[in-house]
């Protein structure tokens, strides 16, 4: 059975490219715009691990992760931005329960990596 993933961003094209990619990997991939919709995919679905965005239009990914880790604890979540490069922001994110952090500039190779490690560590 295909691993299943989450993935949480407000902008289509880089959702429909990860969502591609990490199909083409044999993963079963779900998508959400938003935290709202997010949730509801959430309670309807066991997922293996989440990548969420930490900007979304108008709300904020690091409370997604909250409920995320609250309602699912052993689910890794990679936080995932187009942001500059931040230490604080790293450092936040991992503070705030977020198993690994991406920035959308990297290689869609090195967040497979990422995602394959962390679902290595989970199971």
């Amino acid at each position: 059975m295909a691993q299943r993933i989450l993935f949480v961003d407000d902008e289509a094209p880089i959702r429909e490219l990860l969502s591609l990619f990490f199909r083409k990997k044999s993963f079963e991939v779900s998508t959400a715009t938003s935290t709202g919709e997010a949730r509801n995919l959430m309670d309807g679905n066991p997922f293996d691990l989440a990548i969420l965005d930490v900007n979304l239009a108008e709300e904020n990914g690091l409370q997604l992760l909250g409920l995320f880790k609250t309602r699912y604890p052993k689910v890794p979540v990679v936080l995932f931005t187009g942001m500059p490069d931040e230490d604080v922001l790293v450092q936040s994110t991992l503070q705030a329960g977020a198993d690994g952090f991406m920035r959308k500039t990297e290689s869609l190779e090195m967040l497979h990596q990422v995602v394959r490690k962390h679902l290595a560590s989970a199971g």
